[in-house]
């Protein structure tokens, strides 16, 4: 689970009606965190415990998640990149470096198209290919369309969402072996947001291609991919191939930032001292 030291966030109203929740702490170069599917600022604890002390490092509930406003519209990941943009443009920064975890880079790599690349000043995706479904099969890819199509089925109902994101977090995101209580403090996270509108995500996951982003980021600023061990094999000569001067390294599972979080860290103020 997260640190025991709880951060006392803020709300910042991106639209009527809508309000974002926020959490901003320490001073210097801006450092973004951006939770994956319908998931929260607290997966991101021992980022805030490790670098708030050397940066400004602001993460976010995006809508309809966690704390932030649940509402039927803007639930894509072109609605997320609008707030995160809104959100800021609120706190006056400029050139962050920002950290997408799973379908967070693809708000990332959402912003970088809207905003360019060199809006940011470094940008680091965490297990998230760039793109939903491919034709070639050898890509690094979120899944089949048959898988894709099973999990958008899977999470229409709030019993389906509940058993994805149990049998996700043993399977996927976490090597160590599950307690009750990890396991409800994952499930707990994800539950705020409505089975409609986790479907209607998922489905916006499945769809996405962000691989011209990916490699305008390669191409235009620092970029660092961290990747589970289980599709490394695929990922690395996909990375190789389309986005060879992107650092890479792999290692853990979906969650490797917070099981592994020394390990995380190192690596990301090492890309931090170089950006």
């Amino acid at each position: 689970m997260g640190s025991n030291a709880q951060r006392v966030g803020s709300y910042f109203e991106v639209e009527p009606g809508v309000d974002l929740y926020y959490e901003d702490e320490g001073e210097g170069a801006a450092l973004v965190l951006i939770p994956g599917w319908t998931f929260t600022t607290r997966v991101f604890d021992h980022q805030f415990a490790a670098f708030s002390k050397s940066n400004r490092v602001i993460s976010f509930d995006p809508r309809s998640h966690g704390r932030s406003t649940v509402t039927m519209e803007g639930n894509n990941y072109a609605g997320q990149a609008s707030d995160l943009a809104k959100l800021l443009e609120h706190l006056k920064v400029e050139k962050p470096v920002i950290v997408g975890w799973s379908a967070g880079a693809l708000t990332a790599w959402q912003h970088v198209r809207n905003q360019g690349p060199k809006s940011v000043g470094g940008f680091v995706c965490i297990d998230m290919p760039p793109m939903g479904m491919s034709c070639n099969a050898s890509d690094w890819m979120e899944g089949a369309m048959s898988d894709i199509a099973e999990v958008f089925q899977t999470v229409q109902t709030s019993q389906g969402q509940r058993d994805l994101v149990i049998w996700y977090a043993e399977n996927v995101m976490i090597e160590q072996d599950m307690s009750a209580e990890l396991t409800a403090w994952v499930v707990e996270q994800s539950l705020a947001t409505p089975p409609i509108i986790a479907s209607h995500l998922y489905a916006a996951i499945g769809f996405s291609n962000y691989l011209e982003e990916a490699r305008q980021v390669d191409g235009n600023i620092p970029s660092l991919f961290c990747i589970a061990n289980h599709w490394a094999d695929t990922a690395k000569p996909f990375l190789a191939k389309h986005c060879p001067n992107s650092r890479v390294e792999a290692f853990g599972g979906h969650m490797m930032f917070w099981e592994y979080p020394d390990q995380f860290n190192a690596v990301l103020k090492e890309f931090l001292a170089a950006t």
